[in-house]
């Protein structure tokens, strides 16, 4: 078997970590490509052939058993059971977001995310943020206001996205070093019922498009499992051989990305409000990975 040294480990960390991002940051284009399927029926898809995706992996692996025999373990059921929840509520504003012309509020939304971590450290850990932190903190309250008076409504799509997948974050630590297939898969399976009501439900309603649009349409939707899939497995890749604060740097790459997706190729409105908002959520994220990065060489970690 081939050894990577320290060098070369970190080499292809970071390639499996660029490559899960950017795949991340293009995202958009793939569910604005499955026009006309309604986001209900592209969510209800998304979520069952992830798990057929990854049960097929699992099996491939030999780990399909163990990995279910973990929901034996009342706390690792009722944890990914929430975990599911919460990815569903993610990968749903997403879609309605790439499908309704907010891809730009999408990445607004990711690039809020480690700040909302943040804040749910100080509320449910009680973790003590220094003094940079709750500054970083103050100026992304403040773009938020920005964008709430600019577009004379609540920004749910952006604080959604941030909201759900911190929350979903917080839970993946509480899960520990769990693999990232078996997680999804089990996540998944808890969802699956729902979803399967919900292709029945658009069935029963204006019918499921993929039945309806030709064979482009079906191999796009066909390809759900493995397009939600493979970032994550990349991902899970390259953290275990970068170290976490270049991982945190890597993640900026995938709202950058939307953000220029939504802005340059999909052609969105952008209106003064909206650009200020960014701002001030680029000057927060500066303050934060700053400080972050600071507080990491003086402590040496």
């Amino acid at each position: 078997m081939l050894v990577l040294g320290p060098d070369q480990n970190r080499r292809a960390g970071l390639g499996y970590g660029l490559a899960a991002y950017g795949l991340w940051g293009v995202l958009p284009l793939y569910f604005v490509a499955l026009a006309p399927a309604t986001p209900t029926e592209i969510l209800g898809w998304r979520i069952v052939l992830s798990l057929v995706f990854c049960v097929v992996l699992l099996t491939i692996a030999g780990q399909l058993r163990p990995a279910f025999s973990l929901l034996r373990t009342p706390r690792i059921a009722r944890l990914t059971a929430i975990a599911g929840v919460l990815i569903l509520i993610n990968w749903g504003i997403f879609v309605i977001a790439t499908r309704t012309d907010h891809v730009v509020d999408a990445a607004l939304g990711y690039f809020i995310n480690p700040l909302v971590t943040a804040f749910l450290g100080v509320v449910i850990l009680r973790e003590k943020l220094r003094i940079a932190q709750w500054v970083a903190l103050g100026v992304g309250a403040l773009a938020v206001v920005v964008l709430m008076v600019g577009y004379g409504q609540f920004p749910w799509i952006a604080l959604g996205l941030a909201f759900s997948f911190g929350f979903y974050g917080f839970v993946k630590k509480r899960l520990g070093d769990m693999p990232a297939l078996t997680g999804l898969t089990l996540e998944t399976l808890w969802v699956t019922p729902l979803a399967l009501a919900m292709l029945v439900w658009v069935a029963r309603g204006s019918g499921l498009e993929i039945a309806a649009n030709g064979p482009v349409l079906i191999v796009l939707l066909a390809s759900a499992g493995i397009v939600t899939s493979v970032p994550l497995l990349l991902f899970a890749a390259a953290t275990r051989r970068l170290p976490l604060s270049s991982v945190g740097l890597l993640q900026y790459l995938n709202p950058m990305l939307q953000a220029l997706v939504g802005i340059v190729l999909l052609a969105e409105p952008m209106p003064i409000e909206r650009w200020w908002g960014l701002g001030l959520i680029m000057v927060a994220l500066v303050i934060f990975v700053s400080d972050s990065l600071t507080s990491r060489r003086f402590t040496g970690q």
